[in-house]
């Protein structure tokens, strides 16, 4: 294997001064380049996998990681496109839940693992369910946050939709990096802040954007270093029977914890719907609610993080 791993502090004190385990950058050779991540902890520990949430990066679980056991290592990856980790060719559009089942596995296989523990926010916790349904054998459990499933959509409204989406990708798709707009800190703060609407303070928007920023040309000025063609990913969006189909599937130990409010859905009563599937078939179930907006485990990782201990070490 040809990881790369450059270790970036040791040991790593949180806010509570509790000292934890080392933080290593990696890249991960894939076809189209590399993906990007951070390895918290010892490397002779199989890691827990983290998936970030849809136009976030690893960087999301920097505030929670740190309040987590000492017993456990975790790797945080940048998906495609996101954060450090390199954008899909040219051409190749972003079926961002789809994609995420692919790229788990080529980790897996990369690693040479047998099973997996995953840890997913949003997008990130959407591509773990879809993954334990497939591999329902190779998984040993799975933490959710404030997701069940993929955004179940009402399907028959994407034909109104389709077309504009196409016409917006390759718009997206044609961009060249001196046309894509620079700004200052300040404003990339501000920008940061307005997109999500309220889900993340300013320290979590600095946060995100030691991984979201790269320098432009302009001195003191700075580009988002996301693919702009992952703002259009409404192909592939996936129905109520489907997605209670693939609950059926999973077998792992399963945490799901949802932030109130937390995200909104258009389906809100789905969500529980999708977890009354789940616990059927898991080994373990738990579900908690917190307060908090959709990134609580940013904002707010102490309201969660002795939810997560308890399960992983019980």
């Amino acid at each position: 294997m040809n990881t790369i791993i450059e270790k970036t502090n040791a040991p790593t004190e949180n806010i509570n001064k509790h000292n934890v385990h080392s933080v290593e950058e990696i890249q991960i050779p894939v076809p189209w380049g590399n993906i990007s991540g951070k390895w918290w902890g010892p490397k002779g520990i199989q890691p827990i996998v983290a998936l970030h949430g849809r136009q976030d990066n690893a960087g999301s679980f920097d505030t929670l990681i740190p309040l987590l056991s000492n017993e456990i290592s975790v790797l945080c990856l940048d998906m495609p496109g996101h954060g450090l980790s390199s954008h899909y060719p040219k051409s190749q559009y972003y079926y961002v839940y789809w994609d995420g089942i692919i790229l788990l596995r080529r980790i897996v296989k990369y690693f040479k693992w047998t099973k997996v523990r995953l840890l997913g926010h949003s997008l990130g916790g959407a591509i773990s369910f879809l993954y334990a349904a497939s591999y329902p054998d190779e998984v040993e459990f799975m933490i959710s946050l404030d997701i069940a499933s993929p955004s179940v959509k009402d399907i028959t409204k994407t034909p109104l939709i389709i077309g504009h989406s196409i016409d917006k990708f390759l718009k997206y798709e044609l961009l060249q990096s001196d046309g894509i707009p620079s700004y200052s800190y300040d404003e990339v703060l501000t920008i940061v802040e307005d997109a999500y609407k309220g889900s993340i303070t300013k320290e979590g928007a600095m946060i995100l954007m030691k991984r979201g920023l790269r320098p432009a040309s302009e001195p003191e000025r700075y580009y988002f270093s996301r693919d702009p063609r992952l703002k259009v990913s409404v192909l592939g969006m996936i129905s109520l029977d489907l997605v209670l189909a693939y609950a059926a599937r999973i077998k792992c130990a399963y945490l799901n914890i949802r932030a109130i409010p937390g995200m909104k859905l258009d389906h809100p009563e789905y969500y529980e719907k999708v977890l009354d599937q789940i616990k059927l078939g898991a080994k373990k179930f738990e579900y908690h609610k917190v307060e908090g907006t959709h990134h609580v485990h940013l904002n707010n990782p102490e309201r969660i993080a002795p939810i997560i201990n308890n399960f992983i070490c019980t």
